[in-house]
């Protein structure tokens, strides 16, 4: 009976006071509520987006320094795969010695995929290889224990060509002066999103770490549920 409601009668109403197990449980029921919900939110989301490559100028080839730089900078977040993988890679950066320099060898990489693009070489399977990135990344989240650094830079620029190759799509056929700008754009906008993910998690690693584990993993499930919408989408296309 140690674990059975109890009433209190007082002040002329009835309370049911609930044991801290039950408290507890009805608290992580919550939390595992809120994460079905928001899972299903953001897998709905992915649905909405086109697994192609995306484009702030509707398709249309820069036509200028401006219309690069901005393209550029839009690139990686309209892309909620593209979004996913750069804010996973800021998260697993924090903590590490040598954090800083995971996004740098991703952008490096992805830098070059573009490159590859812009010099027709074919890449097969580009959006199969995004998607399965983005899995990759998000079940790394959601384990307890850290992979090696190297490893996560083999994996960073592995993938790196491959969102690069697809950000190559909207600037094949630019001019010099549109086309430096968009390189420029969207390694800064990845960049920024990087570390100022670097910095948020780092910052909550010092004051909760144990907390800060919980919601890395959680975010992992997240970015799985990505993935796996965005794989789907790839593999029927």
């Amino acid at each position: 009976m140690a674990n059975s409601p109890l009433v209190n009668f007082n002040q002329g109403y009835c309370r049911v006071q609930q044991s801290q197990p039950q408290k507890r449980h009805i608290r992580n029921l919550g939390r595992k509520t809120v994460w079905v919900a928001g899972l299903t939110g953001l897998a709905l989301l992915s649905i909405a987006q086109p697994a192609a490559a995306h484009h702030l100028m509707d398709g249309k080839i820069p036509a200028n320094w401006l219309e690069g730089f901005l393209s550029g900078l839009a690139h990686p977040v309209i892309g909620l795969d593209h979004l996913a993988f750069v804010i996973s890679i800021g998260i697993l950066s924090a903590g590490r010695r040598q954090g800083v320099l995971l996004p740098a060898f991703f952008l490096v990489a992805a830098l070059g995929g573009t490159g590859l693009h812009l010099l027709q070489v074919d890449l097969p399977g580009t959006e199969v290889a995004i998607a399965l990135s983005v899995i990759a990344l998000g079940l790394i989240l959601s384990l307890r224990k850290q992979l090696n650094f190297k490893v996560l830079v083999g994996l960073a620029a592995i993938a790196g060509l491959f969102h690069g190759y697809a950000y190559g799509e909207a600037i094949v056929g630019a001019q010099m002066s549109p086309l430096i700008a968009y390189l420029t754009g969207f390694t800064l906008s990845q960049y920024l999103i990087a570390m100022l993910t670097f910095w948020v998690a780092s910052v909550r690693i010092q004051k909760t770490a144990e907390q800060t584990v919980r919601l890395r993993r959680y975010f992992g499930y997240a970015v799985c549920s990505i993935g796996v919408v965005f794989l789907s989408v790839a593999l029927s296309s």
